[in-house]
Order: C-alpha cells, then sequence, then structure tokens
C-alpha cells in the first residue's frame, strides 16, 4: 500500500541540539601522509560543524534540485535537510519504519541517493528499498529476495543505467546475525536491474556496509564493517551485473588495531578514482591503487559522506553532526 507523507511529513521540526553558540565551528584536523592528497585537499581546508544534535547521523545525498543536502539520522527515523539559507528542518518523518508496533533500534532510513527526481531510500525498519516519488507517496522497489525479507538495507549506489547495488547487513535487526527475525541466511550485496530482476552478487561478507562504483562502472567497492576485519573490498563487474575477481582493496583493520575510531563504512569516489571513505579515524583518502594518502579527522565517527554544492564539497555525516570540507576534487 502506498504510504503517503506530503504536507504532514515533509514540516519544518525543531531539533533538539546545543544552541548555535555553544556548536563548535570546526573539528578535528587532516592528516597529509603522502604529498599527493595537496592536489585534493587545500592546505588551509577545515572540517565545517554545520548542525548537531543527531543521534547516528547516516547516509548523505546531494540534492541539485533542493541546492541541499539530504541525510539520515537511523535511530530517530528521520531524513534531514539543510542549505545555506535555512539551515535544518526535518524533510522527512517515518523515514525508514511506519508499523503500527513499536520498533526500537536501527529504525529509520540509511543510504539514500537520488535517481530520475526521486529520493531512493534504504529502510532498516520495513527492511526494503523504497522510493519517495514526485507526487509525495512512499513506495517500496523491493523488499525480498526468493520470498525471504531482508534484514536491513544499508547503503546503495545506483549505476549509470539505473541499476541499483545495495547491501544487506542485519543492523537494523536487535540480536543482528542471531536475530530470530533474520530470515536471509547471509549478509548479501545485492543488485536490482533496471527491469527489477533481484540478484545476489555476494553473499561471504560478515558486515557488508558501504557501496560505490568507480567512475568507469567497472569496480564495485564495499566497505566491511567487522570490528575483527574492517576493509574495503573491490569487484570486477560483468556485463550480466554479476562481480568476480574479489579481492580486499584496502585493509584498515591495522589502523584499527592501533586504536583508530570507527570501522569502514560509507565510502564516495571523485572523477578520477580517489576514494573518500569513512573508517578508523575518519574518512580515509585512498587513491584509486590503494594508497593510504591521508585522513579527514574530525575526531568522531564518520559514518558516510557525499559530495555536494559544486562538486567540490565533501559532506560527512560524523556522528552527532553534519560537517564539511572544502576540496580541489569533484566527487561523482
Amino acid at each position: 500500500m502506498k504510504s503517503r507523507h506530503l504536507l504532514s511529513l515533509l514540516l519544518t521540526a525543531a531539533l533538539p541540539c546545543l544552541a548555535a553558540d555553544e556548536m563548535p565551528e570546526t573539528l578535528g584536523s587532516v592528516e597529509r601522509l603522502d604529498p599527493a592528497i595537496d592536489k585534493l585537499i587545500p592546505a588551509d581546508a577545515e572540517i565545517e560543524v554545520l548542525a548537531q544534535g543527531f543521534t547516528w547521523s547516516e547516509g548523505p545525498v546531494w540534492s541539485k534540485s533542493e541546492d541541499a543536502i539530504l541525510f539520515s539520522d537511523v535511530p530517530n527515523n528521520k531524513v534531514f535537510i539543510w542549505d545555506e539559507k535555512d539551515g535544518l528542518r526535518t524533510y522527512l518523518k517515518f523515514s525508514g519504519y511506519n508499523g503500527v508496533l513499536p520498533k526500537k533500534g536501527g529504525i529509520g532510513s540509511n543510504g539514500l541517493a537520488i535517481h530520475n527526481g526521486e529520493l531512493i531510500l534504504c529502510q532498516h525498519g520495513n527492511r526494503r528499498l523504497a522510493r519517495l516519488t514526485k507526487e509525495g507517496f512512499i513506495e517500496p522497489i523491493v523488499s525480498t529476495f526468493e520470498e525471504k525479507r531482508f534484514s536491513s538495507p544499508n547503503d546503495l549506489v545506483i549505476a549509470n543505467n539505473g541499476a541499483i547495488f545495495f547491501t544487506d547487513p542485519p543492523y537494523g535487526l536487535p540480536k543482528r546475525h542471531q536475530d530470530p527475525q533474520k530470515e536471509l541466511p547471509y549478509a548479501g550485496v545485492y543488485r536490482v536491474s533496471p527491469s527489477g530482476e533481484t540478484q545476489l552478487i555476494v553473499k561471504d561478507l560478515t558486515f557488508p556496509n558501504g557501496i560505490a562504483l568507480s567512475p568507469n562502472g567497472k569496480i564495485l567497492y564495499v566497505a566491511v564493517s567487522d570490528p575483527a576485519s574492517t576493509r574495503i573490498m573491490a569487484y570486477d563487474v560483468q556485463k550480466n551485473g554479476n562481480v568476480t575477481g574479489g579481492r580486499v582493496f584496502f585493509d584498515a583493520q591495522p589502523i584499527s588495531e592501533k586504536g583508530g575510531l570507527g570501522l569502514c563504512d560509507g565510502l564516495k569516489l571523485d572523477r578520477k578514482g580517489n576514494l573518500f571513505a569513512t573508517g578508523p579515524n575518519g574518512v580515509l583518502v585512498i587513491d584509486k591503487n590503494g594508497k593510504h594518502l591521508g585522513t579527514i579527522n574530525p575526531g568522531v565517527k564518520v559514518a558516510n559522506v557525499a559530495f555536494g554544492d559544486n562538486g567540490k564539497t565533501l559532506y560527512m555525516t560524523s556522528h552527532m553532526y553534519l560537517t564539511r570540507i572544502r576540496t580541489k576534487t569533484h566527487g561523482l
């Protein structure tokens, strides 16, 4: 059934946060490990705080039509919008769960994308991919695979031909892999073809999380947020949508074991194939060959990132904050 929200849900709402004069203007710093990072991030770039007070901010996406950044607050079941003119507002209530009975935990939307002018949502609570139509309805895209419900779709990337790649770890289930509501025996990576057919393309990852495609669409990157082996995997995309040649592109476990805050989560690429990948200590800047050039470190866990504005601003959902940093490079 279609779930209408329109005027009742696209409302400005007060956010419980500190007063403006109590909000830090900047956070952290940029760790520069290789001179090549200077071509990507200006020497004087700062991590700016735009808004705060979230429980766990996630899944940012730039909306050209709104000229604004949209992002999820997963536990609070909302999508927020922020722009230079009007600041922060609630964009969508019940972004991930609209059930009748109460549901605890990670119930809201997580990863977001925009395709053909519609907002695509990974819905934890409803355990599906859905779209917010131009008419203001929330419609399911896919909810099951082989007649079994997904666990909690987490993040997604849309290929040039309209195919949707998405991850399905168990983070939206209270007991995760051991949860009795879990129906699929794996934490899969899936592809929904432009015609609507769903393929399971990877099933041997414990906690697949962020996902992205290379500029030419031939390499699929998947972040793994397993505390015992946090890393970024790379796969070769075949013409039929399947993937082959799975390999570790970047092993972040050594950084984690040295006390790095956070795990591999969301990631985006620039036009040259450099990765801006959240992981231990912030956003890891990694070139297309897997070399770690440096880290954008706000001092808090960073969940996901998105390029916005003219393509040269990196927005970051940083735990309770929405932050950004100016770059020299253009995002995809």
